[in-house]
């Protein structure tokens, strides 16, 4: 967690999620990439009045101006960084390609570790007629993502929540987990199952214990939630657990359970109080 994106729009969600990384970064010697991505629509190059402003293309005047304010804007948020966590390096980037493949190519281009991105409350209306960008990247991006929707001005990380079903793809996921366990060695792991029927509680403690022991690990609490599905139980009982930090595998791979499946991992990026971190399953 060394090189961590930032992507903005220098909205106070996206300034809440630079505030995160910078902490993150300050913890692990890292440094922050600050991306901008430029909307360049085909009217641009006219000016508001309807007529040509320019030569077209980036000589066009509104585009010029454009790019004169993101720079603006760009070296405030790094002044600010500079203010706040001066052992920070942070470098801007500006980008015109559409959102997702502007980060893709940066996560690929500058070897990208973290990309953290900040998120609004979703509701499901809301999700049927707008989608999300985070839930784009959380599912397409081959890095872990970290997704935060609050301020954290003082980000520390006492409660971690690994959730997961615990089945054999689990083991999947301890290399990543071992990497948030080394950044937060202090924190109290909960390793947490939800289950729809009460019935399976003890089944669902036997394999987080056999997890637990598979693996060694050591300064955790095991965790069964009861509640209809995943989605819904892990935001719940990270709230009622004071969690700092959700942590979650995801990947397409067909045939896995249902923890695994991306869509309870982007749900829970989109309705989780606390900052939800995402990785893709190592082999």
């Amino acid at each position: 967690m060394k090189n961590l994106l930032v992507p903005t729009d220098f909205s106070p969600t996206a300034h809440n999620a630079f505030e995160l990384a910078l902490q993150v970064a300050r913890r692990t010697g890292g440094q922050v990439t600050l991306l901008h991505v430029v909307d360049l629509p085909e009217t641009a190059r006219y000016a508001t009045t309807g007529g040509l402003a320019g030569g077209g293309g980036l000589n066009d005047v509104y585009t010029l101006k454009l790019l004169q304010v993101v720079k603006r804007r760009m070296h405030e948020l790094m002044a600010e960084a500079q203010r706040t966590f001066p052992g920070v390096q942070v470098q801007d980037l500006m980008h015109t390609a559409a959102f997702d493949d502007a980060v893709l190519d940066t996560i690929r281009d500058r070897k990208i570790d973290l990309v953290v991105m900040g998120t609004k409350d979703h509701h499901a209306w809301q999700h049927v007629f707008t989608g999300s960008r985070t839930e784009h990247v959380v599912r397409l991006a081959s890095c872990p993502v970290l997704t935060v929707k609050h301020p954290a001005p003082n980000f520390e990380v006492r409660h971690i929540v690994f959730a997961s079903d615990f089945s054999a793809e689990a083991d999947l996921a301890i290399s990543s987990l071992r990497q948030v366990q080394e950044v937060f060695p202090e924190a109290l792991l909960h390793l947490l199952d939800v289950v729809s029927d009460p019935g399976q509680h003890d089944k669902a403690m036997l394999r987080i214990h056999h997890f637990a022991d598979r693996h060694q690990l050591t300064h955790y609490e095991p965790d069964v939630f009861a509640a209809p599905n995943a989605s819904a139980g892990i935001p719940r009982f990270a709230e009622q657990a004071h969690a700092d930090l959700v942590v979650m595998l995801t990947h397409g791979r067909a045939g896995l359970s249902h923890f695994f499946q991306g869509s309870i991992s982007e749900s829970v990026s989109l309705h989780a109080a606390s900052p939800v971190l995402t990785f893709h399953a190592q082999a």
